[in-house]
């Protein structure tokens, strides 16, 4: 994307467009779903040879034309087809030391350093055109047909082991599993899916939680990615009425990623998903998960017991587990032992003693935390309290000297409490040993490079604090110390923002995920209510009148700070 600024220059001096019409054109390309520069050049609205051209002279980077340009197999492959469609760039020349890069946005600093990682090349950039751009991306799928002369097996090949392994080595196949991977890791995504079809194979990737298709495959190449990932991840390759599960590492750039993958069988054949796990991730600080400065003291004070337990809820996808892990590395020292019980282990961590649960041989969560209160330990991690026994043993390590952490599937904080009654664990138990419980989801973050100021009205305004209980939205931000202009406190309007898209972010609007939480702290008031067997509202009304910040309103205030959308907020809190 063309810097918003320098567009809008352009256009005005040089098309005479005005700032109303600049506006009503850029509302319709958003409605259609296209970026901006390309709107305009597809309705004709300006001349995209002298737009570009126009642009080019401005940056002082030169135009290319691609279309006079011969571009060999082996220099556009240099970039694989997925990152070049996403981030519209394509190789189309290059020396022992340099590769000639042409693209649409010469700002895309992070995706012109990947390439140069990746090539060990310098990269000189060059402008083009979309529509020449376009006709260099069709080169990749055309090139892919003609790699790809793999004819489909046969139900009695797809059995023959020897068969498999062989399409497995083929080349084309190890390049697009290669592409498929690599490409992941740069998109920042958390899960890959690979789905048959019946007329083709279809990847996905799951970024900031949401599946965006990023590719389509010729069906005759199933049979050698499912293979070819099944012996990465050391599965068997000729069984397919199963479902399988393994693990598989590569290193990229100084860092390496596991892939945990999944293997069932579906109507057209196998489907596999794999997640994505950076092993040398270090533990992000509260900050960076998204606690607020009251929440944040909070929890930090609850690492500092000797004894009791730190309960994390929420549903499954919700950041629990990074959250669990952000507390261990608090709470890492060499003077502690720390044990965690895992289903499964999803990052290894030195100094932590971890270990995966494995039912079929009898080591449950139940098994594994009696067996950790024979291990001498300070600090205890149960992956998931699913059920009373569990319960049961989580509890009675907490009472006697250990400090537990453990995740439940609940919707909210105050809903902890009377889970674990439910349990039949006595009230006065729960309320002894529970020093406090966070619930979260995890929202998109707002793209920095192009969102944009929206403005709510009054109407809007009300309608927003009748979602906070009637609370006055005042209340809220003064309370978080949350400085607002003098205008908006009488709120007949109020500003916040709102996603639009460009090519940093992929047009999503979103970059990155952070949590907003509510963080209940059990202390006299609440311990009394569940000695009392209170039901979860009037713990929330107990919470709430004890300070409480709900994660709508956790998240509410993260959307007047222009981290993300009210959209996104009730997205993810929505019951």
């Amino acid at each position: 994307m063309i810097p918003p600024s320098l567009l809008k220059t352009i256009l005005k001096e040089d098309f005479s467009l005005d700032q109303k019409q600049i506006k009503q054109y850029q509302d319709k390309a958003k409605r259609a779903g296209v970026a901006f520069e390309r709107y305009l050049s597809d309705e004709t609205i300006v001349d995209e040879k002298t737009l570009y051209a126009n642009i080019s002279k401005r940056l002082d980077i030169p135009l290319i034309d691609l279309n006079a340009e011969d571009i060999q197999k082996d220099v556009l492959s240099l970039i694989p087809a997925p990152l070049a469609e996403t981030h519209d760039i394509v190789a189309f020349a290059k020396t022992n030391t340099e590769i000639s890069l042409a693209v649409l946005d010469p700002t895309d600093i992070q995706t012109i350093a990947f390439i140069e990682k990746k090539t060990g090349l310098t990269a000189t950039i060059h402008l083009t055109r979309p529509a020449q751009l376009r006709q260099a991306l069709h080169r990749y799928h055309d090139d892919l047909s003609k790699e790809l002369n793999i004819p489909e097996l046969t139900e009695s090949e797809s059995r023959d082991p020897a068969m498999l392994k062989r399409v497995a080595e083929e080349l084309p196949i190890i390049n697009i599993v290669n592409s498929i991977l690599e490409h992941a890791i740069f998109e920042g995504a958390s899960d890959i899916h690979i789905e048959p079809t019946e007329n083709d194979v279809v990847v996905r990737y799951r970024v900031d939680g949401i599946l965006h298709q990023m590719m389509s495959l010729p069906k005759t190449v199933k049979s050698g990615i499912a293979a070819r990932i099944k012996i990465l991840a050391s599965l068997k390759i000729d069984e397919h009425m199963v479902p399988q599960d393994g693990r598989f590492k590569i290193k990229l750039q100084d860092d390496q990623f596991a892939f945990r993958v999944s293997v069932i069988p579906v109507y057209d054949g196998e489907k596999i998903v794999m997640r994505l796990l950076n092993e040398g991730q270090k533990a992000l600080k509260l900050d960076e998960l998204g606690f607020l400065p009251d929440a944040k003291k909070l929890v930090e004070e609850s690492t500092k017991k000797p004894h009791g337990m730190i309960l994390v809820t929420g549903p499954t996808g919700s950041g629990k587990t990074t959250t669990l892990y952000s507390l261990l590395g608090m709470l890492n020292q060499p003077g502690v032992n720390i044990c965690t019980i895992e289903d499964p282990i999803e990052y290894h961590v030195r100094g932590i003693n971890q270990s995966q649960i494995n039912p079929k041989a009898g080591f449950t969560f139940a098994g594994g935390l009696r067996a950790f209160l024979r291990q001498d330990p300070d600090i205890i991690m149960v992956g998931e309290i699913r059920d009373q026994e569990t319960a049961e043993i989580a509890i009675h390590a907490a009472m006697t000297g250990h400090l537990v952490l453990s995740t439940l599937h609940t919707n909210d904080a105050p809903t902890t409490l009377p889970r674990l009654t439910d349990m039949d664990i006595p009230p006065f138990l729960v309320a002894f040993t529970t020093n406090i419980i966070i619930a979260q989801r995890l929202v998109r973050k707002l793209c920095g490079d192009c969102k944009q100021e929206v403005t709510l009205d009054k109407k809007q305004i009300d309608e927003l604090e009748k979602l906070l209980g009637k609370k006055s939205i005042l209340d809220l931000f003064e309370k978080q110390k949350i400085a607002l202009p003098a205008k908006e406190k009488l709120l007949d309007h109020m500003t916040f923002f709102h996603s639009v898209g460009c090519t940093r972010c992929g047009n999503k609007g979103f970059k990155g995920r952070l949590g907003i939480y509510e963080v209940l702290d059990v202390n006299a008031n609440i311990e009394s209510l569940i000695n009392q067997r209170a039901t979860a509202e009037q713990i929330k009304v107990q919470a709430i009148a004890n300070g409480m910040v709900t994660m709508l309103e956790d998240g509410i205030i993260k959307a007047k700070q222009g981290i993300t959308t009210i959209e996104e907020v009730l997205r993810v809190t929505r019951d």
